[in-house]
């Protein structure tokens, strides 16, 4: 396997957002989808005293970012877990909260570069897609075993693919003739079954069908929909989550739970903000930022992240408790 490239997206961008919430003596990072470190790699840099978790459930990538950022001995430590288990990870460090937590959402670039791991469309190569190789479905699996209403839900959901029902009867058909191992195959069938116009705009027309399946196998969405909420109990007061999503569907999980998390919860017309009614959480980026166009020149994986920020302002108060006599 060869040594993969690696290009963070947005990097000044986020360690600007995470710096603040790293300032004092020992304060925590949890990077929760480390890849290859390049992110928490300047993090460890930048903020001279602050220590890193790095989580990811791919172990080569754990092993990579583990030798890279060897140099900062026990400032960093690598943790083989999902992210939505942070509660758990931090938890397991001896601590009841930390002061940051960054997400860069779906596939890393380590894994898009090596062809072994079934993820890019360019080369044929084992239809794996699974970010811990060790255990789960395979994109092979899914292809080969889910019926066509399943399949086309994945492509229509995940892959926001116009041609998913008809793609989910050809690859019916094709698998009774003998079963997907390899992207060549799939990539041969999308370019027959995606009418040519369609195919000479939106990209290469494997790439909403990868994506999909990409999405279906590492059940990312779920994930993403425990992760978000975790992540905002787990940081103190002045501690921040970063987000960097890829797809409309992360992007608008993100936006919906930290808007949710930021809402002022009192009638609009109310004159005045009773006390205790503040939010727990402000805003720390005005919607979603995007790279600008040097960046995409450089690095085009970033045309499409949208950056999110939020910050917690006040304690994490417990929900009410019902009052006596008051069945819930």
């Amino acid at each position: 396997m060869r040594t993969p490239s690696h290009a963070p997206v947005l990097l000044d961008r986020v360690v600007a957002l995470l710096a603040p919430s790293l300032a004092l003596d020992g304060a925590v990072l949890v990077d929760c989808t480390l890849g290859l470190g390049g992110h928490s790699e300047a993090v460890l840099q930048r903020c001279d005293t602050a220590r890193v978790i790095g989580i990811d459930r791919d172990p080569d990538a754990l092993e990579l970012a583990g030798e890279r950022l060897r140099p900062f001995g026990d400032r960093f430590v690598g943790v083989h877990a999902v992210y939505d288990e942070i509660s758990d990870v931090v938890r397991g460090q001896g601590l009841n909260h930390v002061d940051a937590v960054f997400f860069d959402l779906g596939v890393s670039s380590m894994q898009l570069d090596v062809r072994e791991r079934g993820f890019a469309y360019a080369a044929d190569a084992p239809l794996d897609m699974r970010m811990d190789n060790t255990t789960g479905l395979t994109a092979a699996d899914v292809l080969n075993s889910y019926s066509v209403p399943e399949l086309t839900r994945v492509l229509r959901d995940y892959g926001e693919e116009k041609f998913a029902k008809k793609i989910a009867r050809a690859v019916e058909r094709e698998r009774e003739v003998a079963p997907f191992t390899t992207s060549a195959r799939l990539v041969e069938l999308l370019y027959a079954e995606i009418p040519a116009p369609a195919r000479r705009t939106g990209g290469h027309p494997a790439k909403r069908t990868f994506q999909a399946l990409r999405m279906e196998v590492n059940n990312e969405l779920a994930v993403l929909e425990r992760a978000v909420p975790a992540s905002l109990e787990v940081i103190g007061v002045g501690g921040r989550v970063v987000v960097e999503s890829y797809h409309s569907l992360e992007d608008r999980l993100v936006k919906r739970a930290f808007t949710a998390a930021s809402r002022l919860d009192v009638p609009e017309d109310l004159p005045f903000v009773p006390e205790g009614s503040e939010p727990d959480m402000q805003l720390v980026t005005r919607g979603a930022e995007v790279a600008d166009e040097h960046e995409i020149e450089q690095n085009p994986r970033a045309a499409s992240v949208r950056l999110r920020a939020i910050e917690r302002v006040r304690p994490s108060r417990p929900p009410a408790r019902p009052r006596r006599g008051v069945q819930r």
